[in-house]
């Protein structure tokens, strides 16, 4: 009896653990970590917002940090393979250059608190910047200057410098999305509204045709 009292007794001072744990912790600790930063971030707030017991952020992650790594991996990982696939495909270099800048703008619309975590991570360069960087953004560098240089090789773009254009082609994108706050303010829209992100992302494709493409009537839909 005193055996299974215990056992009773342990089995409730266990932390909760669902299938779902683990994402809700992730969702929550994200917007967090965007508003707060990782040292404003507290563990009791994203445990209340994830609505799980603090113990169960510990079981899943031994530190804020490495919960914060957590986040920017899970992240930068799905971009790494969504961007592996636009490399992979058949299509002409020219589309596939316009398809992986599209694929970039929609990855970062869908995910407003990414701009912010990952600003905030390169700036800080704290612990695991460098082995996720070396993971997933290096080898997509790599592959997305390869591409401009095969279209510059094709005749299909002008000659330009890969590495700097690549550079501007993802800045087009990702100042847009981390200049959120202030174009709302300036512009009185929202910039993540349906209307404004189709907007956006028309005008950076057209951008980036009469830029590059010898031929830009040849890319257009």
């Amino acid at each position: 009896m005193r055996a299974a009292a215990a056992k009773k007794v342990q089995s409730r001072k266990r932390p909760e653990r669902t299938a779902g744990s683990r994402a809700a912790i992730l969702r929550a600790a994200g917007h967090i970590f965007a508003e707060k930063g990782l040292e404003g971030a507290r563990t009791e707030a994203i445990a209340a917002a994830a609505g799980v017991n603090k113990a169960l952020l510990y079981y899943y992650f031994k530190s804020k940090d490495e919960l914060y790594l957590a986040i920017l991996e899970g992240h930068m990982k799905e971009f790494y393979e969504r961007a592996s696939r636009v490399f992979l495909s058949a299509e002409p270099t020219g589309s596939a250059l316009l398809q992986y800048v599209s694929m970039h703008f929609d990855f970062m619309s869908e995910r407003p608190d990414y701009p912010r975590l990952i600003q905030r991570f390169m700036m800080a360069r704290g612990r695991g910047f460098e082995r996720l960087a070396r993971k997933y953004f290096l080898p997509v560098s790599i592959k997305f200057q390869g591409l401009i240089e095969r279209g510059i090789k094709s005749g299909e773009l002008h000659a330009s410098d890969s590495a700097h254009t690549a550079m501007s082609l993802v800045a087009l994108t990702v100042f847009y999305f981390a200049a959120a706050p202030t174009l709302k303010v300036l512009g009185h829209t929202n910039p993540y509204g349906k209307v404004e992100l189709a907007r956006r992302k028309k005008e950076v494709l057209a951008f980036i045709r009469r830029a590059l493409f010898i031929n830009p009537e040849a890319y257009l839909k």
